[in-house]
């Protein structure tokens, strides 16, 4: 007999077509709201790949990182995410929101680690977003009679990404690079990667950061001096996120009655790191752009440092700055490690249910926090902005100039539980809003302001994708 546990009337169901399939296979099973706190071992991942042959669809517990060069050496095939819109053509054939782990549902062929039937209880997606299926184990391998069984995972306890130990960064920094490289010799770190060095105009705006007499008369010097900078800096306050009445006529007008000297000083400084750096041609599928998560996430800082008490407030446009290179480990891997980034992306788009930390860690044994974090000391960036890059993932850093990997970090999971960004979404901690003095509500209306001005905010992105010459 099928059991339904609804919890209320009006929560939101599985799709009919799901619970047919299940009453016709004479599968039992129990919805589930979906919560945190639910064991990864029990949850299914399912992911549907291909390559030349065809399609197949991949069963993995979430307490693993389904790992692709594995999965090469068992099925001698090279498959990879299958692209967005196929999956979508599918989930719009059965009106299905998310893909559910039923091999039934599809005529590819199954590959699942055997592993997953070590639980007695197995948790599947319904279809429906935020419903689950609970199915015992017996029920669910009957279900799995004509898949293959490998074991092709990778436990995510045998990955132990460094989120909180700074002081072994440039070790494992350059053991990796040691190990992408056929150079045999121990070399310093700096000599082993070839970093640009910082632009001239980003050295000049350094200098004008620490400096308190600096005016608004320097600033529009050194940035006038760099044209493509001074035309971006001129249409992004002519934009119509600022909303500035008047036509926008110098660096000076922009300065002066638009973004104001903080603003513009940390600004330019992030338009000249980012030209350092091309964007990687490769990225993976459904990835927010990476400028436009850049000044998605430095608007929201905004907004949440304005929102904070201004006795405890940090340096609001170190805090933007912050933001606006959260992401820039991202721009270093792929200017490190060429080959391997193309690697990295397959892996995301695999691996929905993890964060960059643990394939980063599993691939190369650094993360893009440690990298970018290294570079930014590397390059005398102030030590505010290394910090935030290289906490920015954990919500309980109270160390040195916490408030700026918080603000980033709050940023970051607001956005990503809206849908922007990649990486699951999470609970943020009650903890880190008491950190940084802010309410939820305070900090949920701060992202909504952005997100409402999100036409012009994408205008000001593609600035940076197109830049003025």
């Amino acid at each position: 007999m099928t059991e339904v546990a609804f919890a209320t009337d009006t929560s939101p169901q599985p799709p009919a077509v799901i619970l047919q399939l299940l009453e016709k296979l004479g599968i039992p099973y129990q919805v589930r709201n979906k919560q945190s706190g639910l064991a990864p071992a029990q949850r299914v991942q399912a992911v549907l790949l291909d390559d030349a042959i065809g399609a197949l669809l991949v069963l993995y517990p979430q307490s693993q990182l389904l790992d692709l060069d594995r999965l090469a050496e068992l099925t001698g095939r090279k498959l990879a995410a299958v692209k967005p819109e196929r999956q979508e053509r599918m989930l719009a054939k059965h009106d299905l929101g998310v893909f559910p782990a039923l091999p039934p549902l599809t005529s590819s062929p199954c590959l699942y680690d055997d592993r997953l039937l070590q639980e007695p209880q197995l948790l599947i997606e319904s279809g429906q977003p935020g419903v689950l299926l609970e199915i015992p184990r017996e029920a669910f391998k009957s279900l799995l009679s004509k898949a293959s069984a490998a074991r092709f995972g990778e436990p995510l306890s045998s990955i132990r990404p460094n989120l909180d130990r700074p002081d072994d960064d440039r070790a494992e920094i350059t053991q990796a690079v040691q190990a992408f490289t056929a150079r045999r010799i121990q070399q310093r770190l700096e000599e082993t990667i070839e970093i640009p060095p910082l632009p001239e105009t980003a050295q000049k705006i350094i200098k004008l950061r620490v400096d308190p007499d600096a005016t608004v008369d320097d600033i529009t010097g050194v940035v006038e001096t760099d044209p493509a900078l001074a035309a971006q800096v001129v249409s992004w306050a002519a934009s119509p996120y600022y909303a500035a009445p008047g036509k926008i006529r110098s660096v000076e007008d922009a300065i002066v009655r638009v973004l104001g000297f903080d603003l513009v000083i940390n600004l330019a400084l992030g338009l000249a790191l980012g030209k350092t750096l091309s964007l990687p041609k490769d990225q993976p599928q459904h990835a927010t752009p990476y400028w436009q998560q850049a000044i998605y996430t430095a608007a929201v800082i905004e907004g949440l440092t304005r929102a904070i008490p201004r006795a405890q407030r940090p340096e609001a446009g170190l805090t933007y700055l912050a933001g606006l290179l959260h992401n820039f480990g991202y721009l270093v891997l792929a200017h490190v490690f060429p080959p391997h980034f193309s690697l990295i992306c397959r892996h995301l788009e695999v691996n929905p249910h993890l964060s960059h930390s643990y394939i980063e860690q599993h691939l190369l044994g650094i993360s893009r926090e440690q990298i970018g974090a290294w570079l930014m000391r590397y390059w005398d960036m102030p030590e505010e902005l290394a910090s935030a890059l290289r906490f920015q993932h954990d919500p309980d850093y109270q160390g040195a100039h916490a408030a700026y990997p918080n603000l980033v970090c709050l940023a970051v999971s607001l956005l990503r539980n809206r849908g922007i960004g990649s990486g699951p979404q999470s609970v943020i901690p009650q903890a880190l809003f008491e950190r940084l003095g802010l309410t939820r509500d305070k900090a949920e209306d701060a992202v909504s302001k952005v997100l409402e001005a999100e036409v012009a905010l994408r205008e000001l992105a593609l600035q940076f994708h197109h830049p003025l010459h």
